[in-house]
């Protein structure tokens, strides 16, 4: 059995940082930057309070314009938009190096939807993908060997590691329900699952740059 998810439900916060806040970074240039801001934050306080808001709000907005997309295979698409949110303060190589390795994980995963009806492209960016979610992994461990120092590193190590064990969980779980796509070909579950593994990966950013802030 998939262990994509219920096609329904959105991933939360994924639609805020991959297509939401990037569009609003597009618009500072042209608009006033207090009222992008003001945006901004009235979009994350939403989606905070409701989970999944923005997604739907999205959706709403492309069905309005009578655009048949499919939002998960959109998210997916724009996985690679990096959110400022995730941006480390600190300098440590260790911190740099996890970041890096971080992005090239979502800019695979990304590829999915175009590659995904092509089986030897598929093929080799699952495995392009476990070795990016390997490399991503040895990077937190560099962080927590050589980084206890830095910041609240101590202060937030159970979180962290907590983050960690759910990022293997997520890893998981999308290794099977690639497996189960090679029997039912049902590719909206891959896009879901690939899209939770993105989400984690996020939150893994966003632990560590708590953790390494001063």
């Amino acid at each position: 059995m998939a262990l994509g998810g219920d096609e329904s439900t959105p991933v939360p916060n994924l639609a805020l940082e991959t297509i939401v806040k990037p569009a609003l970074r597009e618009l500072e240039p042209s608009f006033d930057a207090q009222a992008v801001e003001k945006l901004r934050a009235a979009f994350t306080k939403a989606e905070k309070d409701i989970p999944g808001v923005t997604q739907q709000i999205v959706g709403e907005i492309l069905k309005s314009a009578s655009l048949s997309v499919n939002m998960n295979e959109i998210l997916l698409l724009s996985a690679s938009n990096n959110s400022e949110d995730y941006a480390f303060d600190v300098k440590e190589p260790e911190f740099t190096a996890l970041s890096k390795k971080a992005k090239d994980l979502k800019a695979i995963l990304s590829k999915i939807p175009a590659e995904i009806s092509n089986r030897q492209k598929f093929l080799q960016t699952i495995k392009d993908i476990a070795t990016a979610i390997k490399d991503l992994l040895d990077a937190v461990n560099e962080v927590f060997k050589n980084c206890q120092s830095v910041g609240k590193m101590l202060q937030y190590k159970e979180g962290l590691e907590r983050n960690k064990k759910e990022f293997v969980k997520y890893s998981k779980n999308f290794s099977d329900t690639l497996k189960q796509y090679f029997k039912d070909q049902r590719a909206e579950a891959v896009y879901i699952s690939a899209n939770k593994l993105i989400n984690q990966t996020n939150h893994i950013l966003y632990m560590f740059k708590l953790a390494g802030s001063s």
